[in-house]
């Protein structure tokens, strides 16, 4: 079977299908040197000669489509950020088996206010949302504090407190909910679903070159861990509303839902109906390979036999955090990355960054959340000691 996976990033996922024994061509923004040996792996400005050269992690869905009309492929499977361009889903899948959700399912699932309704309507909580700044806010409200996010979100990094100025049609207010981030990931096909991860989300961390919103990691811990309050309780109202997005929307293959933890309860913030970045934290706690449960949901409609509940009741603390350059600079000696299995994403030596652009991932393990995220901070603080800061970085013309 010739898989074509495409996305901003594929690494992780592309990894994961050629160690389950798919032929894999990946087609992303970056084609990292640390690949999976059997992955024909593929950079949209390198290799495909853009008219606009995309810099690091800022290739399009529409330019991702395009290119992908070129490669071989008996199936094809999307990463971020498709999810938010159901039009170029179609245009990637022509011709080809779509192992993931359609661009219907898209257009449902990934609008807020519909996830909303359904998931009051079903008793869980959600924050409040408003289409338009057109409202007075209630200055009795403890919780007065509202978000602009664009519809089409990803990965929080044009997420901004709303400052009582008007909208454009292209993003709404959230109501900000003071708490815990976290996800939950999932298998789902015909109607249900199987947790497979839960963990705590790191965002807008300074120690990894993030701010505001922005995600830059994740930590997998022991439903006992105190990175969650009542988290045995909070992992089952995920998981039920798991179950409810997979009979309500009918999404297929791995899934993400995020939300803030708060007294116990999850408030859903969104659905994230494509592979994840904390797949691969919960593949590394778990000692597995998750792409076959994608695969078999999309392409059988069948559900792996996978007990999450039990595995985080016994689970030590794995983390992954991405790491955002600081400043513009380049890096140097990145070579000596490649072997070590706790830095991942490895650029090639040389490479050009401006400041926001991702560098690297890096891993940690410990007993505990707290010792899993020193463990990041000091792999990351090891990246950051390889990076030469610069007055003026050239436009980024090529990606590694």
């Amino acid at each position: 079977m010739r898989l074509l996976l495409c996305g901003t990033t594929t690494r992780a996922a592309a990894e994961s299908a050629a160690s389950a024994g798919f032929h894999v061509t990946a087609l992303d923004a970056f084609a990292d040197l640390d690949q999976h040996p059997s992955v024909r792996a593929l950079a949209v400005a390198r290799d495909f000669a853009a008219r606009r050269p995309a810099a690091y992690g800022n290739v399009t869905a529409w330019g991702l489509a395009r290119a992908a009309r070129t490669i071989e492929a008996d199936a094809v499977a999307y990463l971020s950020p498709f999810e938010n361009h159901p039009a170029a889903v179609s245009r990637l899948s022509a011709n080809r088996t779509l192992w993931g959700n359609s661009p219907e399912t898209l257009r449902r699932v990934r609008n807020p206010f519909v996830l909303a309704e359904v998931a009051r309507r079903h008793g869980f909580a959600v924050p409040r949302l408003v289409n338009d700044s057109n409202f007075s806010n209630d200055s009795n409200d403890p919780n007065d504090r509202w978000l602009v996010k664009p519809f089409r979100s990803g990965g929080g990094s044009r997420i901004r407190v709303w400052r009582g100025e008007r909208i454009s049609r292209t993003s709404y207010l959230q109501e900000e909910i003071e708490g815990t981030a976290g996800s939950l990931i999932f298998a789902a096909a015909s109607g249900e679903a199987v947790p497979l991860g839960f963990s705590r989300q790191i965002i807008g961390d300074a120690t990894f070159g993030a701010s505001g919103y922005r995600y830059c990691g994740s930590i997998l811990a022991s439903l006992d861990d105190p990175q969650f309050a009542n988290g045995r309780d909070l992992f089952g109202h995920a998981a039920r509303f798991a179950g409810l997005v997979a009979s309500e929307f009918g999404v297929a293959g791995l899934n993400g839902i995020d939300f803030i933890a708060r007294d116990g309860l999850p408030f859903l913030l969104e659905v994230n109906p494509r592979w994840s970045s904390s797949v691969e934290v919960a593949e590394r706690a778990f000692r597995t390979t998750f792409f076959p449960a994608h695969a078999d949901a999309c392409e059988r409609g069948t559900l792996p036999s996978f007990d999450c509940a039990s595995q985080l009741r016994q689970a030590a603390a794995f983390g992954k955090a991405i790491v955002y350059a600081r400043s513009d600079g380049f890096i140097t000696g990145s070579e000596n990355w490649l072997g070590d299995p706790d830095v991942r994403d490895v650029p090639p030596a040389g490479q050009h960054f401006r400041a926001g652009q991702p560098i690297c991932s890096v891993f940690g393990a410990a007993s505990d959340s707290a010792s899993c995220y020193r463990a990041l901070a000091g792999r990351a603080a090891r990246v950051y000691a390889a990076f030469e800061e610069t007055s003026s970085v050239p436009v980024v013309t090529a990606t590694g």
